[in-house]
């Protein structure tokens, strides 16, 4: 079988890396980039960590806004599955990449299967909720990464082509968890282990809302303030945003503004971190199959089960909650199950498209 893999932002990368490594025994794999992440903090570092091979195609989309982004990438994706005729073509979460390239296979009536599907938040002002709608209903096969996944497209008359297959980040782990502790960037940092906490912003509703950005600054800078140590990898954009805010020269008083990591970096300071206060989804989920307490800065999650299960707490962007759970939040005694999986779902997910008769 041949099949097109489109891909575009950090976590793409991530959930890429295992089941590429499985599809490949297999079938032929045609990897298309979008281009939304682009620098090679936040790109071309994941495939060399990760032992991807280059791109087959590029389209070095870059920054924009969403319709600028989509539509671009929409032209490029098409053209490309017009000159490669896949059997299939596989997206991944729910990016301005999984859309595009789902409706681009979607027209062009390519069977497609949505990687990560099945997830809501119930919010449409995230235009991630958007993203997962859209690919979802023009997928044919639908692996879901949980049994609330699979519950929330059959509560939306969706059943045919749905598989509960597990998570594929739990694979991601479970092949770099090793390797990743081999890294000396507590060393280099200047940190002992569980002695810090670690913070990501990136979503524009934090970032681009001056008041919003605001609260989450001067809660780092009063942690700090109270002597806490707090180690911040910041998006590119974020940086833009904090320095037109004039919040820039402040936060670095306070907080350890670091450039965007590496996946194996990354996940030994997340490993390693006290807590966690993060908007990202991806984030949100690592820290709770690494058993690390999450302060979510957002009013809403993708992953209710790791709120259930009390290792995800939501504060959203007020300063004092935000304060408080950083001192307060300890979910140690509370279950921690295998909610995402156990670590196959690249096989699992292989296994079904050995079996599709496309």
């Amino acid at each position: 079988m041949k099949i097109v893999t489109v891909v575009g932002a950090r976590p793409q990368f991530i959930k890429h890396a295992p089941l590429s490594k499985e599809l490949v025994k297999s079938h032929q794999i045609v990897l298309v980039h979008t281009g939304q992440h682009y620098d090679y903090e936040m790109s071309k570092v994941f495939f060399d960590e990760l032992g991807i091979p280059e791109p087959d195609y590029n389209l070095g989309i870059g920054s924009g806004t969403h319709a600028y982004q989509t539509g671009e990438m929409l032209k490029g994706i098409e053209e490309i599955l017009i000159k490669e005729k896949p059997d299939l073509t596989i997206v991944y979460g729910d990016t301005n990449s999984t859309l595009a390239g789902a409706l681009s296979a979607a027209k062009l009536h390519v069977k497609t299967a949505h990687v990560e599907a099945g997830l809501r938040m119930f919010d449409k002002s995230y235009p991630e909720e958007i993203n997962r709608f859209v690919a979802d209903y023009c997928s044919d096969y639908l692996f879901c990464p949980t049994q609330t996944a699979v519950d929330n497209l059959r509560q939306e008359g969706v059943t045919k082509g749905v598989y509960l297959t597990g998570d594929i980040m739990v694979d991601s782990l479970k092949l770099n968890k090793e390797i990743a502790e081999k890294s000396n960037i507590l060393n280099i940092l200047g940190l002992n282990s569980k002695q810090y906490l670690l913070v990501t912003i990136h979503r524009d509703s934090n970032t681009d809302k001056r008041q919003n950005l605001e609260n989450i600054v001067n809660a780092i800078i009063e942690l700090g303030n109270q002597g806490m140590v707090l180690v911040f990898p910041a998006h590119p954009r974020t940086v833009k945003m904090l320095k037109t805010f004039g919040f820039i020269d402040s936060l670095k008083k306070k907080a350890l503004l670091v450039e965007p990591l590496g996946y194996l970096e990354f996940m030994k300071l997340l490993n390693h971190s006290k807590a966690v206060l993060t908007d990202s989804g991806g984030i949100q989920k690592e820290a709770y199959i690494l058993k690390v307490p999450c302060i979510t800065l957002m009013d809403n999650t993708p992953w209710n089960e790791t709120v259930a299960d009390g290792w995800n707490i939501m504060v959203g962007n007020d300063k004092m909650k935000i304060i408080d759970m950083a001192k307060e939040f300890n979910p140690s005694n509370q279950t921690h199950g295998e909610v995402f999986g156990k670590g196959n779902t690249s096989e699992e997910i292989n296994k079904i498209l050995k079996q599709i008769k496309l």
